[in-house]
């Protein structure tokens, strides 16, 4: 007995197909609505999957058993036939046929069980509001999982747990912030500042390059005056050099940048110059969450010369969606440090660890 699975897109393209393949003696044993496989299924038009089998090879030979000579056959009587091809065997023959039958059958009813239970995972990923090609992913690992009824959180934090990670803040050395304008920098720097010098007890220094912004000098600058610290604003290569002396007494530099368009090139490498005369070892990406994960990965293009080993998102406050913190962590493979909630100085910054970042993706844990 042959049996195979043809999916198509309609009825008369299979039995087409199983003629073609299986002649037009098959016989068709089941068909089912079956969803394309990957992520984007769950957009996409059901397909149907038929099952076809041939006659069994095993009654085909005792066709040919019969038919060994024509001439001998046609002679005999009942009974004789009856012997040549043997009562007991055919019977045998069509108990396997039913249990193999039996058998496709509850195959079938396992495999639509399994696919009612990834419909469910789907439309839970599609909730996260994360790009196709991360979901596509989670999808691919879910695989390897057996998945039954509802919705395993514990899956779905098992499979980020191997996907995304976190850095714990040294605290201490140059630590510079690039990033695109308004997504938060200098209100996290002055954040940070204040952690360092409140609560760990650091002497902090805070320098500027943002001059192009006549408010985030005067911010600086007055936090710097608030919490006691030295403030240098930078125009120059020149000048960043002679700030980082002034500073070396320091046990942390934080490092405030003027906003830059990702797509300028000119720009970016104005900025890398210096970036690279800090000898800063923690470069920081901020990014805002409310940011489209599409043009955060466009950011993320532009700015990848600077070489940041960081990503602090801010504004977590401002969205009910952290699609893009997962999507970005998962494709950027850059760990997360901060991330802001909130504009008060210096309390409304935290630092994940793996199973809080997780919560939070997940929508099990609110920050504020």
């Amino acid at each position: 007995m042959l049996i195979k699975k043809y999916l198509v897109r309609n009825m008369n393209e299979g039995i087409a197909k199983i003629k073609k393949e299986l002649g037009a003696e098959a016989i068709i044993i089941s068909q089912r609505k079956v969803n394309k496989k990957g992520v984007l299924s769950f957009f996409s038009p059901k397909l149907i999957e038929i099952t076809a089998t041939t006659e069994s090879k095993s009654i085909g030979l005792n066709e040919k058993i019969v038919s060994k000579s024509n001439r001998e056959i046609a002679l005999d009587n009942e009974s004789n036939y009856k012997e040549r091809i043997g009562e007991k065997s055919l019977k045998e023959e069509f108990k396997s046929m039913k249990d193999m039958l039996l058998d496709i059958c509850e195959n079938i009813n396992r495999e639509d069980n399994s696919n009612r239970n990834l419909d469910l995972y789907m439309q839970y990923i599609a909730s996260l509001d994360i790009s196709p090609e991360v979901s596509e992913d989670i999808i691919e690992e879910l695989s390897k999982y057996e998945i039954n009824g509802d919705i395993d959180k514990s899956i779905i934090r098992n499979i980020l747990e191997n996907k995304v990670s976190v850095k714990e803040d040294n605290k201490q050395g140059v630590k510079v912030f690039v990033g695109p304008t308004g997504v938060g920098k200098t209100t996290t720097i002055a954040k940070l500042a204040g952690k360092y010098v409140l609560q760990h007890k650091k002497k902090v220094g805070l320098i500027t390059i943002d001059t192009y912004r006549i408010g985030a000098v005067e911010q600086l600058k007055i936090y710097a005056e608030i919490m006691n610290i030295p403030f240098k604003v930078v125009f120059t290569l020149n000048d960043m050099e002679d700030a980082m002396e002034s500073m070396k007494d320091c046990e942390v530099i934080l490092v405030d940048t003027t906003g830059r368009n990702s797509k300028n090139l000119m720009q970016i490498q104005e900025l890398r110059a210096f970036v690279e005369k800090t000898g800063a070892r923690d470069i920081n990406l901020v990014l805002s969450s409310t940011t489209k994960s599409s043009d955060i990965g466009d950011i993320i293009k532009g700015y990848s010369s600077l070489q940041f080993n960081s990503l602090i998102f801010t504004k977590l406050d401002e969205t009910s969606s952290y699609g893009a913190l997962l999507d970005t962590a998962i494709k950027s493979k850059v760990p997360l440090s901060y991330v802001t909630l909130g504009q008060n100085v210096p309390e409304d910054i935290k630092i994940l660890n793996k199973d809080e970042l997780i919560s939070i993706i997940l929508g099990e844990k609110v920050l504020w």
